[in-house]
């Protein structure tokens, strides 16, 4: 069968990169499935074809940025384009600032914001050469406040938010298209393996996160997003209020959020 698009996802092994690309598999889609663990995504891609995708099992480690124009290359000998790309790939965080080595806080912004910039800016050279593409850019509702134990994470959303924006005015003539994703409260293990100050995992899911949004529901409004091609949305349900209160009323939401659990 022909294949009509080729979406590549970061992040694809668990989590929401999974839910989107069993969301986004039918005949027709070659899937790029690109995360650390080669068996997850082979996992998820067996997943995938049963859907009757394509999917290429593509192992990429988003924080050795020295590494990933070389990726980027052998992709290109593999695949003739890329029409969607997912910059899902990311850690969290949960620690308080004096608690943090500065060692973890680079790790953070190492994989949620240096190796996704690098990476987009390696593949939008390509998207121009074949007349355009969309990026998909999974920020977050902290990447619009700053949240207690979520210093560092909060301001890698937050830069990653201003560096698409800045994109999305300098290529749309381009054929560039880029769609800002910003979930809440996800039921996805994104908590397990978020970083303690010293830079181990926590281990633990939030409470928080296990009473989420079902991740499969996520995925399905990220696609309905992209495919309208929405600039920003909002994957939330309640938390949403706490975005336009600290739009609005900022002394409130502080007084609010210094209350929430952040756990």
């Amino acid at each position: 069968m022909k294949i009509q698009e080729t979406i590549w996802i970061t992040g694809a092994s668990s989590g929401i990169g999974e839910a989107l690309a069993i969301e986004y598999a039918a005949p027709g889609v070659r899937l790029i499935l690109s995360g650390r663990s080669e068996d997850k995504l082979r996992s998820v891609a067996d997943k995938c074809q049963e859907r009757g995708a394509e999917a290429l099992v593509f192992p990429l480690d988003i924080s050795v940025t020295d590494q990933l124009q070389a990726k980027v290359e052998t992709l290109r000998e593999k695949v003739d384009r890329v029409d969607v790309l997912v910059n899902n790939a990311g850690i969290s965080q949960r620690s308080k600032v004096l608690e943090t080595s500065l060692s973890t806080h680079r790790k953070l912004m190492e994989i949620n914001y240096f190796g996704t910039i690098e990476l987009a800016r390696l593949v939008l050279e390509w998207m121009i050469e074949k007349g355009g593409g969309t990026m998909v850019v999974m920020s977050s509702i902290t990447g619009r406040f700053g949240f207690p134990l979520r210093s560092s994470y909060s301001a890698s959303k937050h830069a990653i938010l201003g560096f698409f924006g800045a994109m999305d005015l300098e290529y749309s003539k381009q054929g560039i298209k880029v769609c800002m994703i910003l979930p809440g409260r996800i039921n996805t293990p994104i908590s397990l393996s978020a970083l303690k100050g010293d830079g181990s995992q926590k281990g633990t899911m939030d409470k928080g996160l296990a009473g989420g949004m079902d991740v499969r529901k996520c995925a399905r409004k990220i696609k309905r997003a992209v495919r309208k091609g929405k600039y920003i949305t909002y994957i939330t349900r309640k938390e949403i209020i706490l975005v336009w209160i600290y739009k609005f009323f900022p002394s409130v939401f502080r007084l609010i959020a210094r209350r929430i659990n952040p756990e």
